[in-house]
């Protein structure tokens, strides 16, 4: 056995961080495993300021600070992948692809989602030879180039505008007629001249030789497709969840998402489920956040259980 905790958190976004601080505080010991880096998809957001009580601050920064935080009150964290979660004698064992395995109390999931792809004929060929699904991380190689995203939402608009800043022209498909985004987002989107809407289409294929050149469009409604030539494609359709190898400790819904409920609770005795990869029908930072403190407190209980027994 490499450690025994009271709880182990698996994943490092916002959600697990926040879990593992609210079990820290109530006197818990804590690891986090992340097989990526820290702080989830919010670390990749340029601007954050719809968190309540903060005007603006970027992703990294609120990353950066929960992390600080956590590891601040002693909790553990470390970068490796969680292959798998069992029980043995009310224990909960979690193994990871290196070759380690933890006990625990009680294990929070906190997984995340990974991006949608749109499900194009060459879409993995080109990745990264001119399709993106992330702005922050890529906008810097099309400074001065014609480029499109694809989506409708607040992740969409954001990387529309992050890519307006250095980009000659901006292009935003969407296959509806209007925005899901926060109005507050789309009307800054309306205000750049620089950005060109087309929405009621689909991107129906991808051209090109070894890169990206030229997008074709079709119009959801039917009708004549058109080519638009661009140097860079941002994906940004939402997310789907990575849950598969944790369907024999927890139950998944239909599509996949951890079918828990306000409790948190996921399944078997012990195993909580929190953030984005639960099922819900609001993905924010700030529901991440209050599902990782419902989940700990919820997970205390549980660990206090076990003692008591």
């Amino acid at each position: 056995m490499d450690g025994s905790f009271d709880l182990i958190v698996v994943g490092g976004g916002p959600a697990g961080l926040t879990a593992a601080l609210y079990a820290l505080r109530a006197g818990k010991s804590a690891l986090v495993l992340e097989k990526g880096g820290f702080g989830g998809q919010i670390a990749l957001s340029p601007r954050v300021d719809n968190f309540p009580g903060t005007a603006s601050m970027s992703g990294v920064e609120f990353a950066d600070r929960l992390l600080a935080q956590v590891t601040d009150l002693g909790g553990e964290i470390d970068l490796a992948e969680v292959t798998g979660v069992s029980d043995e004698g009310g224990r909960r064992l979690v193994s990871t692809a290196e070759g380690a395995v933890y006990e625990a109390g009680a294990v929070i999931l906190a997984t995340g989602a990974r991006h949608r792809r749109l499900g194009l004929e060459r879409e993995e060929e080109l990745t990264g030879r001119g399709v993106s699904y992330c702005a922050v991380c890529d906008g810097a190689f099309y400074k001065g180039r014609a480029v499109a995203v694809a989506g409708g939402g607040d992740a969409a608009v954001q990387d529309a505008l992050l890519l307006s800043n250095s980009c000659e022209r901006v292009y935003v498909i969407h296959r509806r007629g209007e925005f899901r985004a926060e109005a507050a987002n789309v009307r800054a989107l309306w205000a750049r001249p620089n950005v060109e809407l087309r929405l009621g289409c689909r991107v129906a294929a991808l051209l090109g030789a070894d890169e990206l050149e030229a997008l074709e469009l079709e119009p959801v409604a039917g009708g004549e497709r058109s080519v638009l030539p661009v140097s860079g494609l941002f994906v940004a359709v939402g997310f789907e969840p990575e849950n598969e190898a944790f369907a024999h400790v927890a139950s998944l819904d239909s599509s996949g998402w951890f079918a828990a409920g306000e409790d948190c609770a996921a399944g078997r005795p012990g195993v909580f489920a929190a953030g984005d990869c639960r099922a819900k029908t609001v993905r924010q930072l700030t529901t991440a956040v209050g599902d990782g403190a419902a989940a700990a407190v919820a997970a205390c209980k549980f660990i206090d259980s076990l003692k008591n027994a």
